[in-house]
């Protein structure tokens, strides 16, 4: 069973930047990638970005694009999300979950079904 535990979020002002960190204990065998998401308040979950552990490819949503950056630690079994210019409307809790490769389609398909959601972490930006 892949266990994950985000870390990293706290309260930062408009333009700041923070550092996100997935750390897992295991990986299931046929997942790829890991991907970040996000939940603001009376608001769906969304996908922000991911990254592939086999070729590195990466995703990042519209919103986020040029101002968060991902990346992983192999040797640590950890994936990154470093979000520079931060914005008030970034304000989430930001979870990490495994998902079988990194696409917009499986990021998608895990905010609908992936159930095993962990505490995540509050990123919040004052404006």
């Amino acid at each position: 069973e892949v266990q994950l535990v985000e870390s990293g979020g706290g309260l930062v002002q408009a333009g700041g930047s923070l550092r996100l960190s997935c750390a897992a204990s295991r990986f299931a065998f046929d997942d790829d990638a890991i991907g970040w998401f996000r939940q603001a308040p009376g608001k769906e979950r969304e996908g922000v970005s991911c990254i592939s552990d086999s070729d590195g490819s990466t995703y990042y949503g519209d919103s986020v694009k040029g101002r968060f950056t991902i990346s992983n630690d192999n040797a640590k079994n950890t994936v990154y999300l470093q979000m520079d210019s931060l914005k008030a409307e970034d304000t989430a809790v930001y979870y990490c979950a495994p998902l079988i490769y990194c696409s917009t389609v499986i990021m998608r398909l895990a905010v609908r079904e992936y159930e095993d959601w962990g505490q995540g972490t509050q990123v919040t930006v004052s404006s």
